[in-house]
């Protein structure tokens, strides 16, 4: 029996949701897919366009999502417990990490705009990424983003 989230469940602490409404926080822009590069010194992460082997570029969501970490072994796992040591890791609009933070869901989230389509009006990877498998990881750095995600 599936259970019905809970009215405006996005407000409430992330370890109090169930899983279904967890998964509901993704709003589906696919940036976390997006193949990352961090100084070792200052910690900065960068974006890169080079999305990872199983993003579909059409849809912006996983290609193997349940089965993801067969393939993707390095793929971040988010839940409550490991936002502390991933968090940072994830763009500045993602409901996970805004949540963490303390912070709201931006206006554009299909939580507040009852619209699944409303994230590709700006605020998606849809159609802006190549696929990891044609752009040797010696040259991400050419695919780095300059704005902020």
């Amino acid at each position: 029996m599936t259970t019905q989230p809970r009215k405006k469940f996005w407000e409430l602490p992330l370890d109090s949701l169930t899983p279904s409404e967890w998964e509901a926080l993704c709003d589906g822009c696919g940036k976390c897919c997006l193949n990352k590069l961090e100084d070792e010194d200052s910690g900065q992460v960068v974006f890169t366009r080079v999305a990872c082997r199983l993003f579909d570029d059409e849809t912006c969501r996983c290609g193997q999502y349940d089965i993801r970490l067969q393939f993707v072994p390095e793929c971040i796992v988010l839940s409550p417990e490991t936002m502390d040591k991933v968090g940072y890791f994830m763009p500045a609009t993602c409901a996970y990490r805004l949540r963490h933070e303390g912070k709201p869901l931006p206006d554009w989230h299909p939580l507040l705009t009852g619209d699944p389509a409303s994230v590709h009006e700006g605020h998606s990877m849809r159609g802006r990424t190549v696929p990891e498998f044609e752009v040797p990881e010696e040259d991400w750095e050419d695919y780095v983003i300059d704005e902020e995600l």
